[in-house]
């Protein structure tokens, strides 16, 4: 931004002067107001509070409330790289002064202020003979400080700097802020972007439409709490005579749950090609266990059950691995079996799993969740239960596979009325015919 060309006067600037100092305030604060990304607008501010106020050169300090800091943002003029990280404490030198007192201060004499610190001036090489500081500040709030030094021709900083520069601090703390909130806007719209795209990505790894398996109808659906999770479920053919059901809930939500969802659905999709011609569903979850202690972190874990499906068996071999017990209704006794054998979660220590079979008749059902279904809650903290979801399957029982599920997830939804969805649900549903 060009100089405007006046001649400055310590005493009473004369009326055209004054217009002309006017106008280039005007034209300066139009330019700072401009939206902009935060660093080009802290450029800005130092060119242009140092053109405005004829100094040879100008800093910014920005205010960190964590720390309770002052951090150089931006310094124009000489030796500026040695003050680029240097960092003031709230109360000290003038900077510190300043923003401790948010109160603006001119200093003819810089040497002769005890509050100057000549530090800045032995590691730059630059010589501070009179300095203007003022808070820049935004609804009584410090958003940093901004100062000017060494009013050039040997002149000093007069009380008409003074209240422009004070004019100038006010309308650069909005523009800060403003910057800030559109940063954030910036990068929440960019976020939103990604969760989008992680969530078709994820969407994907689910299976578009369940496979037809002669004598079983099945169902299954997910719904997840936000925008990505970790739950997820599969159902694949590994060959005509069997077929793998798999259910899982990662620990965590969001992108790191998803990132793991992405590692499970990868494994198994390179395990099944390796092993295609003999299947063993207990060396798969042993493989997969240890798959994930060496991929992910002690804190990222997985609870899963997974069912292999006999089809000239009528057989279901089941390993239960730290998730909640699948449930086996058998039809004829109309009891419901808990399928918790198995092991531990996978993703933490080496451990050998146990499998056990059932077998299947003649409308009996398998019935495997994710603890979104038992641990929704409703607005007076009161969790749906185990014992609720069992008498609803029990009740329902006589229906296919895909009424039963809408029973159960218009029950729970019922159940938890106006309180939000606070986790995964993921259902599905076996029945033999």
């Amino acid at each position: 931004m060009p100089n405007p060309s006046y001649q400055d006067c310590n005493d009473c600037p004369n009326y055209s002067e004054l217009i002309e100092r006017l106008l280039f305030f005007n034209k300066v604060s139009q330019n700072i107001l401009e939206k902009k990304p935060l660093p080009d607008l802290l450029n800005e501010i130092i060119n242009s509070s140092k053109s405005l106020l004829n100094a040879e050169a100008s800093s910014l300090l920005l205010y960190d409330r964590g720390e309770n800091y002052l951090y150089f943002h931006t310094v124009s003029g000489e030796k500026r790289k040695a003050l680029t990280h240097k960092k003031i404490k709230i109360g000290e030198g003038i900077a510190g002064w300043v923003a401790q007192h948010k109160n603006e201060i001119n200093i003819n004499d810089c040497y002769s202020d005890p509050r100057f610190n000549k530090d800045f001036d032995k590691a730059t090489g630059f010589k501070t003979r009179n300095m203007l500081c003022a808070p820049m500040i935004r609804k009584n709030e410090l958003v940093g400080v901004i100062q000017v030094i060494n009013k050039k021709d040997n002149r000093l900083f007069n009380e008409q700097d003074i209240d422009l520069f004070n004019l100038l601090a006010s309308e650069c703390a909005l523009a800060i802020e403003n910057a800030r909130l559109a940063e954030v806007e910036i990068k929440t719209e960019q976020l939103n972007y990604e969760l989008k795209i992680a969530h078709q990505i994820q969407q994907k790894l689910l299976p578009s439409k369940l496979p037809k398996l002669e004598g079983y109808e099945l169902s299954a659906e997910l719904i997840p709490a936000k925008e990505i999770g970790g739950d997820y479920y599969n159902v694949i053919k590994i060959d005509d005579d069997q077929t793998l059901f798999f259910v899982a809930d990662v620990s965590g939500k969001s992108v790191s749950a998803a990132l793991i969802v992405s590692t499970i659905y990868s494994f198994i999709q390179t395990y099944l090609i390796i092993s295609s011609e003999r299947f063993d569903l207990r060396d798969f979850v042993q493989s997969l266990n240890t798959f994930l202690i060496t991929s992910t972190t002690q804190d990222k874990f997985a609870t899963a059950w997974f069912g292999l499906l006999i089809h000239s068996e009528k057989k279901l071999i089941s390993i239960n691995a730290g998730h909640n017990p699948t449930f086996f209704f058998d039809n004829s006794s109309s009891e419901l079996i808990e399928l918790t054998k198995g092991g531990l979660l996978l993703g933490s220590i080496d451990f050998p799993y146990e499998s056990e079979a059932i077998k299947l008749k003649r409308n009996d059902l398998i019935i495997f969740y994710t603890d979104g279904i038992p641990e929704a809650m409703n607005k007076s903290n009161i969790e749906y239960g185990e014992d609720r979801f069992k008498k609803l399957i029990v009740k329902y029982s006589p229906l296919p596979p895909d009424k039963l599920l809408n029973k159960i997830i218009t029950g729970v939804k019922k159940f938890r009325g106006t309180a939000e969805q606070s986790d995964d649900v993921t259902l599905g549903v076996i029945k033999t015919n």
